[in-house]
């Protein structure tokens, strides 16, 4: 099972992406965020094998996100 976590601003956007997601065998969404800053918290919480970001996002943007995540903090 892969297991994905969605990170995106827009609602709508996170809900397109999960309906999409839900219809791929081996795949799971464990989780959804708004901003990057709780983008960075949850993958390191919940260690999904994948984040789909949006690139710009309130507080931390997906860049800078992406960066915290895989320094670990």
């Amino acid at each position: 099972m892969i297991r994905v976590l969605l990170a995106d601003d827009q609602a709508l956007v996170r809900t397109g992406f999960r309906a999409i997601l839900q219809q791929v065998p081996d795949m799971s969404v464990i989780g959804e965020t708004a901003d990057g800053t709780q983008a960075a918290a949850l993958a390191l919480e919940l260690r999904p094998d994948a984040v789909l970001m949006d690139v710009r996002m309130p507080n931390v943007d997906g860049v800078e996100a992406t960066r915290l995540i895989r320094a670990g903090t």
